[in-house]
């Protein structure tokens, strides 16, 4: 049984995030998160950082890992 990641396109692709895209550099069929380390196909791909050029597997782990790299946002929480 192949699962969605099996077979010639299912290498890891390499991407440059930019403001509100991204540019495929390496052909592939996902990414990894930065947090998880889990796979995310290109077409369910949606959070990035551009700063970091790290992809994130959904909006809390996004922003969760804003919070972690910039701790002064904590404080306007408050």
């Amino acid at each position: 049984m192949m699962n969605r990641f099996d077979g010639p396109g299912s290498r890891e692709a390499r991407i440059r995030y930019l403001d509100g895209d991204f540019q495929v550099t390496s052909p592939g069929s996902y990414v990894r998160c930065s947090v998880t380390g889990e796979h995310i196909t290109l077409d369910e791909l949606r959070y990035w950082s551009v700063e970091r050029q790290e992809p994130y597997a959904s909006a809390r782990i996004s922003f969760e890992r804003e919070l972690e790299m910039k701790p002064q946002l904590r404080e306007r929480e408050k």
